[in-house]
């Protein structure tokens, strides 16, 4: 194993167990000591990752293999940063309540950086780092939220079957189709969704 080249997404997407400290949401909140997370782990909750080539995304043939064959018609850039977006502060605290959607949300950072946290099976956060050339895929029904990182500024293109639906339905919403899909598909400690349900009951 030793020979194999090292993942070339590693330089635009990292993964970490995050400390459960209450500073900036922008700072990295690493663990002491760091805990990282590989691809094959994002992969067992369902979040898929490529490297791309930001500065072509016109003509990159990968990225338009990769909507055809997921089915991405639609197709808009969103730049957040205090200059670029109306209502930045109240938008930033609503990306950043922890949510889910029914359909995947697909975030192709073409400049910039953020982090988008998702929850593992144990209900614990995990912080990706998308940086620019790195796109992912985070599937309907999983817990997550996003933030910039102290740079303050990503461009990404947001992809979508069909007519875009933005909808995010904040936790808890186990009852929801996509969520008990979500659970069926990737598994998920039954003590943390039972604890979910009776916190909602």
């Amino acid at each position: 194993m030793g020979s194999v080249g090292k993942d070339s997404r590693e330089e635009v997407i990292q993964a970490w167990y995050m400390d459960d400290s209450n500073e900036d949401q922008r700072l990295p909140h690493h663990r002491e000591p760091k805990q990282f997370v590989s691809f094959d782990k994002l992969d067992e909750l369902g979040v898929l990752s490529w490297r791309l080539d930001a500065d072509n995304y016109e003509k990159d043939e990968v990225l338009k293999e990769i909507r055809e064959s997921r089915g991405y018609s639609y197709m808009d850039f969103c730049e957040v940063c205090p200059e670029k977006l109306p209502n930045y502060e109240e938008k930033i605290k609503n990306f950043f309540e922890e949510h889910l959607h029914t359909d995947e949300e697909i975030r192709y950072c073409v400049a910039g950086s953020g982090y988008f946290d998702v929850r593992d099976k144990n209900d614990e956060w995990i912080r990706v780092w998308v940086k620019k050339g790195g796109m992912i895929i985070l599937p309907a029904g999983i817990y997550h939220r996003f933030t910039l990182d102290s740079n303050n500024y990503i461009k990404a293109m947001r992809l979508f079957v069909g007519e875009p639906v933005w909808t995010p339905f904040n936790r808890p919403h186990d009852h929801l189709p996509a969520r008990k899909q979500y659970i069926e598909t990737f598994g998920a400690n039954e003590a943390v969704t039972g604890h979910a349900v009776d916190a909602a009951a």
